[in-house]
């Protein structure tokens, strides 16, 4: 395993420990951070898919233009 999704926060806690932020989007908006920082598998936290994250998917259009295009491509070369 070389790549581990933190899908939701109960997730992130218990896969990222120290290395989640205090809320959610904190710690989506830190990804290229923790990505970097990763000891082993690389971490990449993502929101859980939901109807109800429609509000927070539109209050955050970083998440569409810049960690999408980037799980897309990480998760193409390692299907490679």
């Amino acid at each position: 395993i070389d790549l581990v999704l933190t899908i939701g926060i109960y997730a992130q806690s218990w896969h990222m420990g120290a290395a989640r932020r205090p809320s959610l989007t904190e710690t989506v908006m830190d990804w290229r951070s923790i990505w970097e920082n990763s000891v082993g598998p690389k971490v990449l936290p993502l929101p859980h898919p939901s109807w109800r994250n429609t509000g927070w998917l539109k209050k955050n259009p970083w998440f569409e233009m810049d960690l999408l295009p980037f799980l897309r491509s990480e998760i193409r070369y390692r299907l490679r």
